[in-house]
């Protein structure tokens, strides 16, 4: 009985949606092709689409996800593969906010950096608020870079292990303009950090978990 309730379920998904698409899926929402169901806050061209991979190059700017059932997230898990070039910075920024151009003041940032100088807070920290002295991973490497958000609690996985594992308190303390680096919901944001940076991104996805 269990398993034709949930078979009607599925297919009910399916005749109203053209898809079946439950809580535990992982959607790819990066297509390798274009940058569709993506924007830029500035400088589109820092964003290009190579080789089925994603580079970004050119300047500081944010590529904001607004796929469709995506673009406002809570708790969900994000996972893609990513590659950086010698003296690269980067970041996935995640409760945050597409305001226009310039920083992103809203949600946290889950650092990629593995040898920019200029920036001690090294690959998987949550930038200003649990920093890495050290990065778990090379240049010119493809690594799996695996965000969880769940509650109260983040956690970024570099290649299967765990480097953060964060619990944000009922009333946190943070530096002065740091003060929005608090959970709460909103899009997934990639970061193009300054023009001698050069990212890949490639097998982006997004799982929703429950609220």
């Amino acid at each position: 009985m269990k398993f034709a309730i949930r078979s009607l379920v599925l297919v009910f998904g399916f005749l109203a949606t053209g898809s079946i698409i439950r809580a535990d899926d992982w959607v790819t929402v990066f297509d390798g092709k274009s940058l569709a169901g993506w924007k830029a806050n500035e400088k589109p061209e820092s964003f290009s689409v190579e080789n089925g991979e994603l580079k970004m190059k050119g300047g500081m700017a944010h590529l904001f996800c607004e796929k469709e059932g995506f673009a406002d997230l809570k708790n969900f898990e994000f996972k893609a593969e990513v590659k950086t070039m010698p003296g690269s910075n980067s970041g996935v920024f995640f409760h945050t906010e597409n305001r226009g151009p310039g920083g992103l003041k809203k949600g946290y940032e889950a650092q990629i950096n593995t040898s920019f100088v200029k920036d001690l807070r090294k690959t998987g920290s949550l930038v200003d608020v649990k920093d890495l002295d050290k990065s778990p991973v090379e240049d010119n490497v493809w690594y799996e870079f695996h965000l969880v958000v769940k509650g109260k609690q983040i956690i970024v996985n570099i290649n299967g292990k765990p480097v953060v594992d964060y619990t944000e308190e009922d009333k946190p303390t943070r530096k002065k303009g740091r003060e929005e680096r608090l959970l709460s919901h909103g899009p997934i944001a990639l970061q193009a950090h300054d023009p001698e940076s050069t990212t890949f991104f490639r097998n982006i996805q997004i799982k929703k978990l429950p609220d």
